[in-house]
């Protein structure tokens, strides 16, 4: 619910809870089977009520029946709060028989159980459970045989939800685990005076109130081995005297991957930290779970809060326990033990850990868990952080805490107060607390002033930062804070936008099938001849006998009569005309009439050779049982097409460039890389809108296509169409959850968005991503655990050794061990950030808006470096900004030195601007690098048209060839023919020339050359023809036709005009 939404009034009524007990079984008490028994049912530390003392069957099983209630009301004293974290509790006692001379009966408590009441708050009217009876102590039950379930029968009822819908929907439920404190300081020792170890919080619970989260009675624990693994979770308080009780049903502390964590210390670098913290370290465990009804106004606050503060403040402390001298008997203390006299006791070692509670702003995530560093509590630093003006155990009262305070604010300034002991007491403070809580808040400023001037050294605290103390929490929600759009919506809209374009199937009715289906009724005419012919004359005649000419043409005129006479002619001339009218339609497009007999004729004509030349075909297949040579494939295919695609671009020939990418769509409408490489090209046009057309046309053939979704996403932004935008790339990184490049890119949308909190989602999910990969890629030598479990054991068995050899201890990092298998997991760096991946793959689609974001941040994560300097050089290259360009190189080139990809693109540099000695040295360098550049096509090719303007012609027919054995292309082979005609390598000349002709014809400069090299070997037919589709193809290079005319003027010819 936003901050701004209709405030939400709790209805005042009081709804009744209402809880029955129906029966007992397995009950055994100490007398043996068939004991007297009565049920006692307690909620928030108030008796509910007995049952009657009802006898129990030989077998145990016991009807109590009984029926009791409590009322939860928004005044109290049962508030929708208890409801979330605090359980029914059951207790069994049993009555045993009075003895002579005993005024009362004695009574035995067999056991207890509890009953979660969460249900009620999620919608649930009714719900009946079975509750297994945990023994106490000494009871009979711990003593029952193997098979027996001990436990009662309990149904809880409302008559109406206690909770309206509008509060189902829109409230939440949070549930808090603090499990544990590590590397506590070594003066916390187990011996001397007791104390409580405590960890506190507030979060909004009704309204703006604050509801205070308290853990105490944490456990101190020497280290030496970790804390096992799923654990349960206990209830946070103490007044459940059966151990098994203690445990919250089906709720487990299960751990996790470090790198899967959200808090602080979760990266490889501190890993040998945490497996040291949580092994051989001193730690305290508390593992309790605090659960809170937030109302729908709460929810928009701690929303609000969060998105302001980012951090949230967690207390850690300790108290010293001491017997109270004013406390009274009984119910006293309802959050059970470990609670003080009626004053404070003064706290100590006050620490506090900076929870940052951002990612649950991320869409969708409704769990956090981690460990946070613990520090001193400074009241300077905390308001800085996290806006807090109060401490909750110094300013509000650790003790008031202890006694159940009403909601309390640590951001609303209050009084402190003593509060006494006993219920009447604690509900009058309740209500004076929710007057207070009312009160305009005039004096913030002036407490603000007063924290910052009196700041405390807190030098016990301090220890908590020497000791690198960490506390491990989780928090869970029921629902998102912010919800996330489900994959199959996201994909529906992706449709609504771009409809899907099924794949076009293949037709069955072609040219091709056409020809087919003619061959195959020759075929099938052919073998019905053949049978009548062997009827005629008999098969043996045609087996190894040699027929004259003239008995040949008889039986030619016999056949030729039976047909004619039988019919069978005109049968077969019916079975072929439906396959040549095929063949008219399919093959030569004939549909219409014409316009004259004189283009009947013609076509007649023309059809009648067609048709006897495939006949023949279809005959020779047939008597020479030879199968049909294939087609000739296509000889340049789509990757050669796309390199000359880029040939032509790089050298700033447009339209030729244009010209390969459409002749690729061409011949596969269907291939979606082909779409993909056009749109990055008119994205370099700057012609948007044919970019997107491009773009959505992939989506369109496969809206599963990453590429295509991040495409249409970034077109999107830049035709400022951000809504669309959003919808592409949550739908690309729902497709593929594990892309790093998805994640990226979205961050940087977000980034253009101004969008704070979920860029800092998106990144850190690519990083994430990206260190799991590196892991996956590099796996450690030992597993993280195996590690944890080695150093703790062989640690502490030295630690024990030196102690009872009464020698100094060492510091723990003397002690670990040094051979590889005990050794810790060696910290794998990856190469490249996640920005880097990005630019890679948005310089290649020309998408330079977003690579600008990306370099700023890619600046700002990992500072300047020679990749950034090259990216940012090709960008301003693009532009032609040449003395930008310069100075990025040179930047470069000063942070590495040997990057091939540096003196390639300076190379480029200076051959752009026309200095070829100076672009000649950077391409010699770049070639003499035993790693490659990035593009060494275009390394090679301007290198070599460099050695031919200089006429070095030997250096340049070696490297066109070394281009030609990595990507031949026209132009590499043009650069082999011209080096070897420069040579007077007329022979190879021409072989290199053809090569160029047949990967493309339309170069004016091949057909040049080969005019050359055919008139210096006299054939004058080919130079004829080669110099003609020169000047047709309109030869730019004046030069060379200069050169042509000469050599044609001194043999003789050459020139068909003259």
């Amino acid at each position: 619910m936003a901050a701004g939404s209709p405030s939400f009034i709790p209805s005042e009524a009081a709804k009744q809870v209402k809880v029955v007990v129906l029966e007992g079984h397995d009950l055994k008490g100490v007398k043996g089977d068939g004991p007297i028994t009565f049920v006692r049912a307690e909620y928030n530390g108030v008796v509910l009520g007995d049952s009657l003392k009802v006898e129990a069957t030989l077998d145990g099983n016991v009807k109590y029946n009984f029926t009791t209630s409590f009322e939860c009301h928004p005044e109290g004293p049962h508030f929708l709060d208890d409801v979330a974290h605090k359980p029914l509790i059951f207790t069994v006692t049993e009555v045993l028989p009075k003895e002579k001379k005993q005024k009362e009966e004695k009574t035995v408590i067999l056991g207890q159980t509890v009953m979660d009441l969460l249900p009620l708050l999620q919608g649930s009217c009714a719900f009946n459970a079975t509750l297994p009876l945990y023994p106490i102590p000494g009871s009979p039950l711990e003593t029952l045989r193997p098979d027996a379930k001990c436990g009662i029968d309990v149904t809880v009822s409302v008559q109406e939800s206690l909770l309206s819908p509008f509060q189902l929907t829109e409230g939440n439920l949070l549930t808090v685990t603090v499990e544990a404190a590590y590397s506590v300081p070594e003066v916390f020792v187990p011996t001397g005076p007791q104390q409580n170890y405590m960890v506190g919080l507030q979060v909004p619970a009704v309204a703006e109130k604050e509801c205070p989260f308290l853990f105490k009675n944490g456990i101190l624990k020497l280290g030496g081995e970790r804390e096992p693994v799923p654990r349960p979770k206990r209830w946070p308080f103490g007044n459940i005297l059966a151990p098994g009780a203690q445990n919250i049903p089906e709720s487990f502390i299960v751990g996790g991957t470090y790198e899967k964590e959200d808090g602080d210390l979760n990266t490889p670098e501190e890993r040998d930290l945490r497996i040291q913290g949580e092994t051989i370290k001193k730690r305290i465990v508390w593992d309790l779970e605090r659960r809170c009804y937030l109302d729908p106004i709460a929810v928009g606050c701690f929303r609000k809060r969060i998105a302001d503060c980012r951090c949230w403040p967690v207390e850690i402390t300790r108290v010293p326990v001491v017997a109270s001298t004013k406390a009274k008997g009984g119910k006293a203390d309802k959050g059970g033990g470990g609670g003080g006299g009626g004053d404070d006791e003064p706290i100590s070692f006050h620490g506090v850990a900076y929870v940052n509670l951002v990612p649950l702003l991320y869409p969708g995530v409704k769990r956090i868990r981690g460990a946070f560093k613990v520090v001193a509590y400074h009241d300077s630093e905390v308001y800085e952080k996290t806006k807090c003006l109060f401490s909750l155990f110094r300013d509000v009262g650790h003790q008031a805490v202890l006694n159940r305070l009403g909601p309390v604010g640590m951001y609303t300034p209050i009084t402190k107060g003593i509060l006494g002991k006993n219920m009447k007491e604690e509900k009058t403070i309740k209500e004076a607390m929710r007057k207070v809580s009312t009160v305009v808040r005039q004096q913030v400023s002036e407490i603000a002033v007063e924290a910052a001037v009196s700041v405390c050294q807190n030098l016990e605290g301090q220890q908590y930062a020497e000791a690198g103390t960490f506390i491990v929490m989780e928090f869970v929600l029921d629902k998102a804070l912010v919800p996330k759009r489900l994959p199959e919506e996201l994909a529906s809209r992706v449709r609504e936008m771009i409809p899907s374009r099924p794949q076009l199937p293949r037709r069955t009715a072609g040219a091709k099938k056409a020809v087919e289906d003619y061959h195959k009724q020759i075929t099938s005419i052919a073998e019905a001849i053949l049978d009548e012919y062997h009827e005629l004359f008999g098969r043996q005649l045609t087996e190894g006998f040699v027929i004259d000419r003239e008995t040949m043409e008889d039986q030619k005129c016999q056949l030729n009569y039976e047909l004619n006479n039988s019919g069978k002619y005109f049968a077969f001339k019916e079975q072929l005309k439906h396959t040549v009218v095929k063949i008219v339609r399919e093959k030569y497009l004939k549909t219409t009439p014409f316009d004259n007999l004189d283009q009947l004729q013609a076509f007649l004509s023309e059809l009648y050779v067609y048709l006897v030349d495939q006949m023949h075909v279809a005959l020779n297949q047939v008597l020479c049982q030879q199968s049909p040579s294939p087609p000739l494939p296509t000889f340049t295919t789509s990757e050669q097409l796309h390199l000359f695609a880029r040939e032509a671009e790089v050298n700033g020939d447009y339209n030729l460039a244009s010209t390969y990418y459409q002749e690729r769509l061409a011949r596969d409408r269907q291939d979606i890389q082909s779409w993909l490489d056009y749109g990055a090209f008119c994205l370099l046009m700057d012609d948007n809108l044919k970019a997107q057309e491009c773009f959505r046309e992939a989506v369109a053939l496969d809206p599963n296509n990453l590429p295509s979704l991040l495409l249409c996403g970034i077109m999107a932004v830049m035709l400022e169409h951000y809504e669309e935008a959003e919808v592409f790339f949550e739908d690309a990184t729902c497709l593929e959850p594990s892309s790093i490049l998805a994640w990226t890119i979205l961050g940087l949308f977000y980034d253009i968005q101004e969008n704070g909190i979920r860029v800092e989602m998106a990144f850190r999910e690519a990083s994430k991503l990206q260190k799991a990969r590196l892991a996956k890629e590099k796996p450690p030598p030992d597993g993280a655990e195996g590690v944890g479990r080695k150093l703790g054991s062989l640690t502490v068995s030295r630690m024990l050794s030196s102690i009872a050899c009464g020698e100094e201890q060492e510091p723990v990092k003397a002690a670990l061990p040094c051979d590889p298998e005990t050794a810790p997991a060696q910290v794998l760096q990856p190469t490249t950030s996640i920005f880097m991946e990005a630019i890679s793959f948005l310089m290649e689609v020309n998408a330079l808006q977003f690579v600008h974001t990306a370099l700023a941040h890619e600046l700002l994560c990992s500072g300047p470096s020679c990749n950034y300097y090259l990216v940012l050089a090709q960008t301003y290259l693009l532009k032609k900004e040449y003395g930008k360009t310069e100075d990025c190189l040179e930047m470069a080139s000063q942070i590495d030195f040997l990057n091939p990809n540096v003196w390639a693109q300076k190379g480029h540099l200076w051959y752009l601007t026309g200095d070829f000695v100076e672009a000649k040295a950077c391409y010699e360098r770049t070639v003499s690098f035993v790693t490659d550049a990035k593009d060494m096509h275009f390394v090679y090719l301007r290198l070599g048209s460099i050695y031919l303007e200089g006429k070095e012609y030997d250096k340049a027919k070696h490297i066109y060839l070394m281009a030609c054995r990595k990507s031949p292309s026209c132009l590499t082979w043009l650069g082999v023919g011209i080096a070897c005609y420069r040579l007077k390598e007329m022979a190879e000349a021409e072989d290199a020339l053809s090569e160029a002709n047949a990967l493309n014809n339309h170069n004016a400069e091949v057909w040049a050359y080969l005019a050359l090299v055919c008139m210096q070997g006299g054939r004058q037919l080919e130079a004829e023809q080669s110099y003609k589709y020169a000047i047709k193809l309109e030869l730019a290079n004046q030069d060379l036709l200069q050169e042509i005319k000469e050599v044609q003027s001194a043999v003789g010819f050459g020139d068909p005009s003259f």
